[in-house]
């Protein structure tokens, strides 16, 4: 492991003597059933309505919307480029609420967001898909007096629908699925992470394929209902009944351990840090700005990938059939980087994941080329896996669970940010260039200057096993 750099690099964070929860409006353990009486240990429970917080939270990522796109384009009369700006305003509208939504997180718990966040995400979908007539009745309607054109009406509804399925889908539905699971388990977190990361890599990975089947098969308007109705009358149903905030209020240990002064020690000893320690240290930036260029470069790719593809004289077949090779590769190396990270430094899995972007950029300059495809499946591949491991660990691991709602809020907010630039840049440079290259060229720069500091950036003596326990 490495040595500390400096103080302030590397500084433990100071304990904050708080009550283990904060107030909020949580619903009783208990309530309605006592997790203590169903065989074996409950949080392998959580970990499925984990995974299906991850799987469900689809219409709001950007494979989930990305492959309305053309349908939007088509169904609202807008160009790709005020689409893509809808797009960017409604999610950074979603990403300045999002360490709101970590204090709320803290506060509640996981249970009431889990809820509220699928009820909301399904009600937004409902929305888009009448959205078409609610901009013919706006534009004729004698009551609202307006005297603007469909086009304006259109974009500030689907920037606020945009804003909708961003803030509560891919901001609180996903913030709040990883981080109770993290809570549930801790000598076996990255592991059962990993596990889970290999369902939801293949389920993100192949859901544009699944979708635009759906939309073939029931038009747009029918995929958004269907998915809607899953959330609606079935995940927010599923979260009611079966999350639970945390294994200490039903009377239980993490993974499971007995409740006794002879239950073993954490793994790692980090002190529960505030959101303020976090924004002090440079091994947060390192990683959150890591984390965020994946959400930019792959947002971009994901929201454009027809064209992107088209561009390389590629079909739209090819664009959706990248998807499932890049999801072997994702899955795959998920799977075997949880199998090693709960016993060794994350450093090694960050420079591993910025390396892989590098690759995945050199890839998509050279799409045209049986190479470039192969690279951007490995490249992306290997840093859409490694993704999903730091994502889940970095924060908990370096400034405990106390704040980790709030922490984690704060560092998805950038990475949300960061998505929301990414198809608006991708957009502008090919209406202003005519390609999609400049765009590319800068995230390659962007992922190099990163792998530099990542090098540079040391790591806490905290980071490794504590003496009596052995790898």
């Amino acid at each position: 492991m490495e040595a500390v750099a400096s103080k302030r690099a590397t500084a433990m964070p100071t304990t904050t003597k708080l009550p283990a929860t904060q107030p909020g409006l949580r619903l009783p353990a208990s309530s309605p059933f006592d997790v203590r009486r169903v065989p074996g240990f409950y949080g392998w429970v959580i970990w499925i309505l984990s995974t299906l917080g991850f799987l469900f939270s689809v219409p709001g990522q950007t494979m989930g919307m990305g492959v309305f796109t053309d349908s939007f384009i088509e169904a609202f009369g807008l160009t790709r480029t005020q689409l893509s700006s809808a797009y960017f305003f409604g999610t950074l509208g979603s990403a300045l609420l999002l360490t709101w939504a970590g204090r709320q997180f803290d506060r509640h718990g996981a249970r009431t967001l889990l809820v509220l966040s699928s009820l909301t995400l399904g009600a937004v979908l409902l929305v888009i898909s009448v959205l078409g007539n609610i901009i013919d009745w706006a534009t004729d309607s004698p009551v609202l007096g307006l005297s603007l054109s469909p086009t304006v009406i259109g974009f500030v509804l689907i920037l606020l629908c945009y804003f909708g399925v961003r803030f509560s889908g891919q901001g609180v539905l996903t913030s709040a699925s990883r981080n109770v699971l993290l809570v549930w388990f801790d000598r076996r977190r990255g592991l059962v992470s990993g596990i889970r990361g290999v369902f939801v890599s293949l389920g993100f990975s192949l859901a544009p394929l699944g979708l635009a089947m759906l939309i073939d098969r029931f038009g747009w308007q029918g995929a958004l209902w269907l998915q809607a109705a899953v959330l609606i009358g079935g995940y927010a149903l599923l979260a009611l009944f079966f999350i639970r905030d945390n294994p200490e209020s039903c009377g239980l240990q993490a993974d499971g351990a007995a409740p006794s002064a002879d239950a073993p020690a954490p793994r790692y000893t980090a002190a529960n840090g505030t959101l303020r320690d976090a924004q002090r240290s440079p091994l947060f930036w390192i990683y959150a700005l890591g984390l965020s260029t994946h959400a930019l470069f792959g947002t971009a790719v994901t929201f454009h990938v027809v064209d992107v593809f088209a561009e390389a004289g590629r079909s739209r077949a090819d664009a959706f059939g990248y998807f499932f090779p890049a999801a072997v590769v994702s899955t795959s190396v998920n799977l075997l980087a949880s199998t090693l990270v709960d016993a060794r430094s994350l450093k090694p899995f960050l420079l591993t994941m910025l390396g892989g972007f590098v690759l995945g950029a050199l890839g998509l300059l050279l799409l045209d080329q049986s190479l470039g495809y192969w690279l951007l499946v490995v490249g992306f591949g290997l840093g859409g896996g490694l993704w999903g491991v730091l994502s889940n660990l970095a924060n908990i691991r370096f400034f405990g669970s106390l704040h980790l709602g709030e922490i984690s809020g704060f560092n998805t907010a950038i990475s949300v940010f960061a998505s929301a630039i990414g198809p608006v840049a991708f957009s502008l440079t090919r209406d202003t260039w005519g390609s999609y290259h400049g765009a590319v060229l800068c995230c390659l720069v962007a992922n190099l200057v990163l792998l530099g500091f990542a090098i540079l950036v040391k790591h806490p003596d905290h980071n490794r096993l504590s003496p009596q326990q052995p790898g």
